[in-house]
């Protein structure tokens, strides 16, 4: 018998946030995240996102093992400003038992009924910042600090319990000695020249800082229209300018402006901090921050994590210009590997963007959906 228990106190939620680490503790692809992270992305009084949204968290049990885990999330914004009726539920995982995985989509189910909405969709975080998607190819690949990895069985269980796909992402990389300069300098120079743009580059998170709130209402302005996207607040930017950019070599984020210093394009790229995640295996101490500072200055992988090109500018090969620019930067620090975040199936620009550059899909991911009746 499988008994659902919501999380009621913090040793319930430490139990919530450690409960893949028994799961995959003999995969060699899971990437854990570190505990004390999770815990506060899940604190109502410390994560702004419950600002406008909510969340109940919830845990499996057959006797007194743990089985499951699944959170309920209402995104407000979503629902009473752009009027879609979502459910949605993510850190979904659990134990190859239907009873189990059936016990825990009830649940949100029930919730989601009780608010009157009309589907439900997951896997899914609060905002289009969180990671997305559960795995349906690509399992013997190393996963990243942004997405979730699951044991293959997880399709079968949403297909078996009456989801249907809804969304589909795919998950690229390539060489970056595939970057050829000759495909991107001449087009550099040119696009600079017709619209009067220039790139900015930086050597320290300090003068990153004071652009960083234009950086987030530019991401708001080129992704408004992809379809489940919710905006970042001006209380989130906040928030994740203390969370992410200290993680972000500054030399990785790059820049164009206009001639008035308008912000008119920005990339943000990371270093793989997957392999030193692993070895953290959850704690930054005692050498868990040794190993992800370590991956910081070293890794030779890195992550497109953030593209944002201002709707005026967009099919414009403004592209060139931050092509150029890491171009230079990962010549300098000897990148391997480039490997691209989720990107929607549907989403041909993004393709078009990167077509030159011979990426090969090494993973595939998507949402499962299911009418609340």
């Amino acid at each position: 018998m499988v008994t659902i228990k919501q999380v009621q106190s913090k040793a319930d939620l430490k139990r919530f946030v450690k409960f893949p680490f028994s799961l995959y503790k003999n995969s060699q692809y899971w990437v854990p995240p570190i505990i004390k992270d999770e815990m506060t992305s899940f604190d109502e009084t410390k994560n702004p996102v419950f600002k406008n949204a909510e969340a109940q968290f919830y845990l499996a049990y057959k006797g007194t093992e743990i089985v499951g885990r699944i959170a309920a999330i209402i995104n407000w914004l979503e629902v009473n400003e752009q009027q879609v009726k979502k459910m949605r539920f993510g850190w979904f995982d659990f134990i190859d038992d239907l009873e189990v995985s059936k016990a825990l989509l009830d649940k949100v189910a029930e919730i989601g009924r009780e608010h009157g909405l009309e589907y439900m969709e997951g896997p899914v975080g609060f905002s289009n910042l969180d990671k997305v998607g559960v795995l349906i190819e690509g399992f013997d690949h190393i996963g990243t600090m942004i997405t979730w990895y699951n044991h293959p069985y997880y399709q079968s269980h949403y297909e078996k319990h009456g989801f249907v796909k809804e969304k589909e992402y795919l998950e690229n990389k390539f060489l970056a000695a595939a970057a050829d300069p000759k495909l991107f300098s001449k087009a550099n120079l040119l696009v600079k020249k017709r619209y009067g743009l220039r790139e900015m580059n930086f050597t320290n998170s300090k003068d990153i800082m004071p652009w960083v709130d234009k950086m987030f209402d530019l991401f708001n302005e080129s992704y408004a229209k992809l379809s489940s996207f919710v905006k970042i607040t001006d209380i989130q930017k906040e928030y994740f300018k203390k969370k992410y950019i200290s993680f972000i070599n500054p030399e990785y984020i790059k820049f164009v402006v206009d001639s008035k210093d308008n912000l008119v394009a920005f990339a943000i790229v990371m270093p793989s901090f997957s392999k030193a995640l692993q070895k953290a295996n959850g704690r930054l101490f005692p050498t868990g921050i040794f190993h992800l500072l370590k991956a910081k200055k070293q890794s030779k992988d890195v992550i497109f994590y953030l593209i944002g090109i201002h709707p005026n500018y967009q099919n414009k090969g403004v592209t060139a210009i931050i092509f150029n620019e890491y171009y230079h930067t990962f010549k300098e620090k000897g990148i391997v590997n480039c490997i691209r975040t989720p990107e929607l199936e549907d989403n041909v620009a993004i393709r078009q963007m990167w077509k030159h550059f011979n990426p090969v899909t090494h993973k595939r991911r998507r949402t499962y959906r299911k009418e609340l009746k």
